[in-house]
């Protein structure tokens, strides 16, 4: 490889890595403050940079949040896609769903409230509308799940597989809220923990019952 190539790889990266710090910073001021009540001003204070220089990296307020929200959608898709294609059963599809979705949010936890908080807003615009597309993509692909749980025998056939997956969804998302890379406990510890109180309500057969 020349020196030149080299050279431009090496600035596009320092570039890519800079402008994931901004987009950090920046996402962190939208989900404390909310995105329509942040101006570019604050942004950028947030990201330590001047207003003027945001707009070197970003066209608009709106490119920081469709940046920042398409990119945790894209790596939580990939991740589902992963676990959905593996061919497990339901109990396991499920775990592996659950674990998936705290390790986004340990990841992406800014970028998870603003979905939580400013989606209904953004989508009423036609840039945003995939939005509504993976929150309907979502439900399916949970429901689907839970049904084949009920098919397989794995989860109870007397619970409505609306309210549970309404319940799942709340119970783990709402995480994002609270949760702190630096807390007592860590994403995957979390997620044990949630599928432990999940799944024993959902078996069939409960573990502790006598045959």
């Amino acid at each position: 490889m020349c020196a030149r190539r080299r050279d431009a790889e090496g600035t596009a990266a320092t570039r890519a890595t800079r402008r994931a710090e901004l987009l950090s910073a920046i996402a962190g001021v939208f989900a404390d403050r909310g995105y329509a009540a942040t101006t570019v001003r604050e942004a950028a204070e947030a990201a330590g940079i001047l207003g003027g220089s945001l707009y070197y990296h970003f066209d608009s307020k709106e490119s920081m949040v469709d940046e920042i929200l398409s990119t945790f959608l894209d790596e939580m898709w990939t991740d589902y896609e992963t676990v959905l294609a593996a061919g497990l059963d339901a109990p396991q599809t499920l775990r592996a769903l659950v674990h998936s979705s705290f390790r986004s949010i340990e990841n992406h936890r800014a970028a998870v409230v603003i979905y939580q908080n400013e989606s209904r807003y953004l989508a009423q615009s036609e840039r945003f509308q995939y939005l509504t597309a993976s929150q309907e993509r979502f439900e399916r692909t949970w429901k689907g799940v839970l049904a084949q749980g009920v098919a397989e025998g794995a989860f109870r056939a007397d619970l409505n597989t609306g309210l549970i997956y309404r319940f799942i969804r709340d119970t783990v998302w709402v995480a994002a809220t609270w949760y702190r890379p630096d807390g007592k406990f860590d994403a995957e510890e979390i997620a044990r923990q949630y599928l432990a109180m999940v799944l024993e309500g959902l078996q069939a057969t409960s573990p502790h019952r006598s045959s």
